[in-house]
């Protein structure tokens, strides 16, 4: 479903030269849930927005959904972010002048759904993650784990082939990092859609199928995760 080969991306600092990824070969298949871990500077992030077509690769190539995108033109490649790729990110990203709802409408609003459409597909997104009731709440009425509910809503809107999501967790505590995971593990199951999540924490990796590990911008290891089922207690909420 997503396929890179001989991706590399390469910043230069006056004489130096700073290698993000290195030459990286990995094959993302559809449905699959899976994390990628790997010290701070590994190249994690970068291979993310590479991934997600938010940045260009200095050499390589990028295929999504059988569709290579080094050629495409900008319009181009922010219409395939729009329409096959949700993001999640550490920081939620909400805006704080607009309800959970509006928030979630905005994808939609981009791709010029009309105006009745985006208010059912909005809710449908909110019951997903458990949150039809809190619609009209704007995110400062919002606990760090709803907002982050209504984050995976707002990439699960558009119907995209694959989520990708940065240290979805890194801002939430034990008992919310496990309610998101198992959140998201669910709707992998339930959608098909493929979750990729770029972490820190290894109780987060433990809960995927598979863990690519990076160091120095390559692929160290690529195996089988566990696959644990999260085990969250009731009596918090999220």
């Amino acid at each position: 479903m997503i396929t890179a080969t001989g991706l590399s991306k390469i910043y230069k600092i006056g004489p130096i030269e700073i290698r993000a990824v290195d030459g990286l070969d990995v094959s993302i298949g559809r449905g699959e849930f899976l994390s990628i871990v790997g010290p701070s500077g590994s190249g994690k992030t970068t291979l993310l927005h590479l991934l997600g077509c938010l940045d260009t690769p200095t050499s390589g190539t990028v295929s999504i959904d059988g569709v290579t995108t080094n050629s495409l033109s900008q319009s181009q490649l922010t219409r395939i972010r729009r329409e096959k790729i949700g993001f999640v990110f550490q920081e939620f990203n909400l805006l704080p002048v607009l309800s959970a709802r509006e928030n979630i409408e905005l994808p939609l609003r981009y791709l010029k759904v009309p105006a009745k459409e985006r208010h059912q597909r909005s809710m449908q997104a909110l019951e997903k993650v458990d949150l039809g009731n809190r619609a009209e709440n704007r995110p400062t009425q919002l606990s760090g784990g709803e907002q982050q509910r209504v984050a995976i809503a707002r990439a699960l809107v558009t119907n995209p082939v694959l989520v990708l999501a940065d240290e979805p967790t890194g801002e939430l505590d034990t008992q919310n990092t496990c309610r998101i995971i198992e959140l998201m593990r669910d709707l992998n199951l339930e959608t098909r859609q493929t979750f990729a999540i770029v972490t820190h924490d290894a109780m987060v990796a433990s809960y995927t199928n598979r863990t690519i590990t990076l160091r120095d911008g390559r692929v160290a290891s690529d195996v089988a995760g566990e696959g644990r089922i999260p085990e969250c207690a009731d009596d918090s909420p999220v």
